[in-house]
């Protein structure tokens, strides 16, 4: 059974609270940085604290040291196993209807393509979650993750090819099913589809790293003006399917641009640093930010966010402490209506 006169928010819609989840040690691809990543969500979970209720979900194993963490806060610590961090992913996508009733999608979680196991704890957070607020779910019969997708609240959602059409996800189901999933269960109209994310994007071209809704009409974009960075032909093909493409309101697309960081690697790896992993609280945006040479980079994505939500606080953080875990403040994210 698929949700009826339910809808996914735009993530700018008023949040009940933030969701998010303690870095699992054990699950990291850098164990020896535990520290440095467990300072990086702090940060991140305090920066949002400022505007709206945060829940942070832990394993068992870490609820006494991040009770003591948070304990002279309003912070919520809720004991609930699982094998990685990024709650954006395999957590429970929120959906409401005009009545303000919430409901939740559980979809199913397989790692980005079975890249790391475990990850059965992963595929049951949503579940428990739903149960622990009393929320009404619907089990979508399809392998999501929520950093794949960004809807705009008014019947249009952008994705990419590279992720939702990869085999390692759906491969029993072809683009015309997959949209019919999409629509059924987060009901919208449109689908926009985007060729790919940025280079080295280990979750296969996650949209939240590469364009965004800022409201309805209009797309933030990272791009890169450097022909001989990968992301010079990514960004400019997604630009071409954007141009003169309309919404499901039969909006023309309107672009706005904002300059990729300079690169990084970790070894050979190439980090997927973005200025669109940001994240909507209530009166407020927590934007990574890089420093050092990016420090340019950093200032114009701040102004333009600035410039574009004028009755926002701009708040930055650190965005280096977790990414080369693979991803940044969206990721860690998911937000309850």
């Amino acid at each position: 059974m698929h949700p009826i006169d339910f809808k996914m928010p735009a993530e700018w819609e008023k949040h009940n609270r933030t969701l998010i989840a303690w870095p699992v040690k054990d699950s990291m691809c850098y164990p020896e940085d535990y520290e440095k990543v467990s300072k990086g969500y702090m940060e991140i979970i305090q920066a949002i604290a400022e505007f709206e209720p945060v829940t942070v979900i832990v394993n068992t194993s870490d609820l006494d040291k991040v009770t003591m963490l948070f304990k002279d806060t309003k912070i919520e610590v809720l004991a609930i196993e699982h094998n990685d961090a990024w709650l954006r992913d395999n957590g429970p996508t929120f959906i409401t209807n005009h009545n303000g009733d919430v409901a939740a999608i559980n979809w199913s979680f397989n790692a980005w393509g079975e890249k790391y196991s475990p990850w059965d704890l992963d595929d049951k957070v949503a579940p428990k979650i739903l149960e622990r607020y009393g929320v009404k779910q619907f089990d979508a019969p399809i392998i999501m993750e929520g950093g794949s997708i960004h809807v705009d609240g008014e019947g249009t959602l952008i994705t990419t090819e590279e992720c939702l059409l990869n085999p390692n996800r759906n491969p029993h189901l072809n683009k015309h099913q997959i949209e019919k999933n999409l629509k059924d269960y987060l009901n919208v109209e449109k689908i926009i589809w985007l060729k790919s994310g940025l280079s080295g994007d280990e979750t296969d071209g996650h949209v939240d790293n590469i364009a965004c809704f800022v409201e309805p009409g209009k797309v933030m974009m990272q791009i890169c003006n450097d022909p001989n960075d990968d992301n010079y032909l990514i960004t400019k093909e997604n630009l071409s399917i954007l141009d003169n493409l309309t919404d499901a309101k039969g909006r023309k697309i309107e672009v706005i641009p904002v300059q990729q960081p300079p690169k990084r690697y970790d070894g050979d790896q190439r980090l997927t640093l973005s200025y669109l992993n940001f994240y909507f609280v209530n009166g407020g945006i927590i934007l990574p930010v890089f420093g050092d040479d990016a420090e340019e980079m950093d200032h114009k994505a701040e102004k333009l966010l600035a410039e574009i939500f004028p009755d926002r606080r701009i708040r930055t953080v650190d965005g280096m402490a977790i990414i080369r875990e693979g991803g940044n403040v969206h990721c860690t994210t998911q937000q309850m209506f």
